[in-house]
């Protein structure tokens, strides 16, 4: 067997006829969430990682193209996984950048909640962070697609980690009103993010921003206040 075919027979070794059919009835939050005709074969995540931990190193961004463009979820989300430990593990700018190409030419199979949380800010967000060059992630938050927006907002997490805002700010406001509920817990959820760094950043954002955010995007950002901080903003700051 080729690596493609190892990968796909461990996985159909591990997988789950009861998991399949619970997967998508817990995961799913909304309309969309998923690609249209995704199938589920029940391999947990943690088996996904063992698998991803055994093979990366066996297999070609070539060959990990077939398992990403897969309409079976669990092989697009270990081929992503496989994907992240290539990226930390590489040992040039030069595979880095493959990496990073590799990425963004299979953004179309990228395309539901956990495939998109799990990968792009290890891989996009410390791209950008560590060579300043946000013009990845500012194209994708510009982007007609949601899929892509998210990307692009979730993918400023790294730069949150090292102590950085300014780009998340400006990404935040640009999709504020963007129509998408997964959009505005994106959003929230970074800002949130942003004030267990720096609590202060984040009350100069709200105070200028709150009344005009979405009530999902809201409630994330305010998540970690005190309590009547929290009760301040949610019936309306004076």
């Amino acid at each position: 067997m080729n690596t493609v075919e190892e990968i796909k027979s461990a996985m159909e070794f591990l997988s789950r006829k009861e998991k399949a059919e619970f997967y998508p009835k817990f995961f799913k939050t909304g309309p969309g969430d998923y690609a249209e005709g995704d199938q589920f074969i029940g391999v947990t995540v943690p088996d996904q990682r063992k698998i991803a931990q055994e093979f990366w190193n066996k297999i070609s961004l070539k060959e990990l193209s077939e398992l990403i463009s897969s309409k079976i979820h669990e092989h697009r989300h270990t081929a992503l996984l496989i994907l992240v430990t290539k990226y930390s593990k590489a040992k040039s700018d030069e595979e880095r950048l493959e990496i990073v190409d590799f990425y963004l030419e299979n953004l179309e199979h990228i395309n539901n909640w956990d495939l998109v949380d799990n990968s792009c800010y290890k891989i996009l967000g410390r791209h950008c962070f560590e060579n300043e060059d946000y013009s990845i992630l500012k194209s994708l938050s510009e982007s007609e697609n949601m899929w892509h927006n998210r990307i692009g907002i979730v993918s400023t997490l790294y730069h949150i980690k090292k102590g950085e805002f300014d780009l998340t700010k400006d990404l935040a406001l640009k999709n504020l009103y963007h129509s998408h509920d997964l959009m505005h817990k994106a959003n929230g959820w970074l800002l949130r993010e942003m004030g267990k760094k720096n609590e202060a950043e984040l009350l100069q954002f709200l105070d200028k921003n709150y009344h005009k955010m979405p009530r999902t995007s809201l409630r994330y950002a305010i998540e970690k206040l005190d309590e009547d901080l929290r009760q301040d903003y949610l019936k309306g700051r004076r």
